[in-house]
């Protein structure tokens, strides 16, 4: 790599707002706040709206689309294709 270009890539500890859960990882963001880790180092924090601890699609809470019915309709409006 060269050096000089590139950001500061240090380690980071992400809080999700609505669970609660944290994790740390390692990015190029930066917070004034920080936080002590289990490990006794005080990292920076930086709290995120979602995470897969609190997504629907990760989480098993999204919705099922009625697809079949949607599919039903377009037929009904447009016809089937016919080969």
């Amino acid at each position: 790599m060269k050096p000089g270009i590139h950001p500061d890539y240090h380690p980071v500890v992400f809080r999700d707002a609505s669970t609660g859960d944290e994790f740390l990882t390692r990015s190029t963001a930066t917070s004034t706040a920080t936080i002590t880790w289990s490990d006794g180092n005080e990292y920076p924090l930086i709290v995120v709206d979602v995470t897969s601890a609190s997504h629907p699609f990760w989480t098993g809470a999204a919705r099922v689309m009625d697809s079949e019915g949607r599919v039903e309709r377009f037929h009904r409006r447009y016809g089937r294709r016919s080969r």
